[in-house]
């Protein structure tokens, strides 16, 4: 189908040039045809028009038949695969462009209709360049535009938080949307959905099954949560980095960036991106325990220095226990000496009860 209507559109261009060629010369009054054929000329000025037409025809197709064809079907394969926020952005500066040209009537006026003709075409190309180059800030206009108004004191629950690869993979991100602690619109962009489809068919186990993890959790999500879930389909072409890409999507949707990754978390601070990093949630939610309180844990092996015994709180808090070597596989009382808080979590010391009571 697609064939038959770029040979329609050559077949088309060639009775144009043909025509602009019959034109030019003047053949149907041409002296030398009426003397020859008479009252014939007409009919034969036609057949050679039709002639002519054919022969460029037949020239531009055999020069560029197959080539045009493959670009058309490239580009409309690159045009129906664009998010609809880019098309649109590309169809406002178009028009915008046409506009411009509207505007400059006059000028095109003078310099004839071959020239109006070419300012026209360079106006509507140069604001449809302009419309996809800039889409981020239109889509990002489009965006805030529902916000605006005199509802704007709600505008937080129209946030945007958008989650990277990690954070999807972790899994807990499921479970704190459950609570109702993220408020507004969950943003899954496409080019994270790519990564962890490319991290589901890896050939390394391990990769493969965080990789299907993380699938999973975006189908509880989408399905078994209520929140508002939104697949953003658009990219960022000159950046291949994805950390990159979060952070230049998060400032066009002005919205948060969710992860647990430590590096990505400081990219988004020197980027004045706000971030919501989920280890740090968890550490604050982590119940607070001061030296000299009592709590029972069971010690389960024994730690790094001689005679140290290691626990675990529900949250998976660390509990080195001085003196608990001995009692690895108890559940016993203990007190809190000291407690230390480092990146990577929280620590607490502790000593056997008994051996307080025995003192």
């Amino acid at each position: 189908m697609l064939k038959k209507g770029i040979q329609t559109l050559w077949l088309l261009l060639g009775a144009w040039v043909g025509f602009v060629v019959y034109s030019l010369a003047g053949i149907q009054t041409t002296d030398w045809l009426q003397s020859l054929f008479g009252d014939a000329s007409a009919l034969v000025g036609t057949v050679l028009f039709m002639g002519i037409s054919m022969t460029v025809f037949l020239v531009l197709f055999s020069l560029g038949g197959d080539s045009v064809l493959s670009r058309v079907r490239t580009g409309l394969d690159k045009v129906t695969s664009l998010p609809f926020e880019h098309v649109f952005a590309a169809f406002l500066g178009l028009v915008g462009g046409l506009g411009v040209a509207y505007l400059l009537e006059p000028i095109v006026e003078s310099l004839g209709n071959v020239m109006g003709i070419v300012l026209t075409l360079a106006c509507g190309a140069a604001g449809l360049w302009l419309g996809l180059q800039r889409r981020e800030e239109l889509v990002a206009i489009i965006t805030r535009g529902r916000g605006s108004g005199e509802s704007r004191p709600d505008r937080g629950n129209e946030e945007h938080k958008i989650l990277d690869t990690s954070v999807i993979i972790d899994g807990r991100i499921a479970d704190i949307c459950k609570t109702g602690f993220i408020e507004g619109t969950i943003v899954i962009p496409e080019f994270v959905l790519e990564e962890l489809q490319h991290i589901a068919d890896s050939s390394d186990l391990l990769k493969r099954n965080r990789g299907r993890r993380g699938l999973d959790i975006l189908n509880k999500i989408q399905k078994e949560l209520e929140v508002k879930v939104l697949i953003y389909e658009g990219d960022f072409d000159e950046i291949s980095e994805v950390d990159s890409k979060l952070v230049k999507l998060a400032k066009v949707l002005q919205g948060k960036v969710v992860t647990n990754d430590f590096n990505l978390n400081k990219v988004c601070e020197l980027q004045g991106v706000s971030v919501l990093n989920i280890n740090d949630l968890a550490n604050a939610v982590k119940p607070v325990v001061l030296p000299g309180e009592e709590i029972i844990v069971q010690v389960i092996k024994d730690g790094k220095e001689h005679g140290q015994g290691v626990a675990y709180l529900d949250d998976g808090t660390m509990i080195v226990v001085e003196g608990g070597r001995e009692y690895i596989g108890t559940t016993m009382e203990v007190l809190v000496t000291s407690v230390l808080q480092t990146s990577a979590g929280r620590m607490i010391f502790a000593k056997p009860k008994l051996l307080e009571k025995a003192q």
